[in-house]
């Protein structure tokens, strides 16, 4: 069994075809699926996602394209919102300095609240970073010193110093299509040294279709294909993976087991 662990199924680009989706998922191995929070106006929807389907469960959070319009003044409302079952994450959040779309002081701010509210709720934080990797690592080291929490850089695609630093603050790697992109020899080179043990597969569907998908509207049985890639990577059976990837998100996610 695969699991998606980062996809967002409420974006527009799958409706009409969400049934279709899932069981195009079944086909490829992947029985479960976490689809993402990315701004307030959102949470309802993937909340609504999750309680219908139990193939899924989902987060709340604030990208951080949506620090701007989607400013925090505190942890409390993420922490009220995933209280819900089948919330087992908070996030996505972190630094975006690529597009910046939305000022850095804002995202940070939105950032340091997410990580508060993971640790009062003893979840995960997903964490998106690009383009930020000096502030990345000064704010989880800085946030480690208030207390543990837990997370998983998604769709990684920074420095290995980045990786170091996440892994020894305790945190997870997630890989998605990118890693099978043929400019991308620096990132395999990261997923190669990730220990068995904080390894996780995504596709962050509906973007970044992995090869030989390339060009097709990313959609979570994708992860097949990434995951595949990774094994073979990595020098371990397709199977192996599987398990260790499966098994790593129930660690991380703990909420899942009971909320499946």
């Amino acid at each position: 069994m695969l699991i998606d662990s980062h996809c967002h199924l409420d974006f527009d680009e799958f409706a009409g075809d969400f049934a279709g989706v899932l069981e195009r998922a079944r086909g490829a191995g992947v029985e479960r699926m976490l689809t993402i929070g990315t701004k307030f106006a959102k949470w309802d929807a993937v909340v609504r996602l999750a309680e219908a389907e139990p193939a899924l469960w989902c987060t709340v959070g604030i990208h951080p394209h949506e620090a701007a319009s989607d400013s925090l003044d505190g942890s409390a409302v993420l922490i009220a919102r995933a209280a819900h079952p089948k919330v087992i994450g908070v996030g996505e959040t972190g630094l975006d300095y690529y597009y910046e779309k939305s000022p850095r002081d804002r995202q940070q701010r939105n950032f340091r609240f997410h990580i508060a509210a993971a640790r009062a709720l003893g979840l995960p934080v997903v964490i998106h970073s690009r383009d930020a990797d000096d502030d990345m690592a000064a704010i989880l080291r800085d946030e480690a010193t208030k207390g543990p929490f837990s997370g998983v850089i998604h769709c990684f695609t920074a420095s290995a110093a980045l990786a170091e630093c996440a892994l020894a603050l305790g945190l997870y790697i997630s890989f998605s299509g990118i890693v099978t992109f043929r400019n991308a020899e620096a990132l395999r080179t990261v997923a190669r040294a990730v220990p068995d043990d904080r390894l996780l597969v995504e596709t962050d569907a509906p973007y970044l279709a992995p090869v030989p998908m390339r060009g097709k509207r990313n959609e979570p049985a994708f992860v097949a294909h990434t995951a595949a890639f990774l094994a073979q990577l990595r020098g371990v059976p397709l199977e192996t993976l599987a398990a260790q990837t499966t098994r790593n998100f129930y660690t991380l996610f703990a909420k899942a087991i009971g909320a499946a």
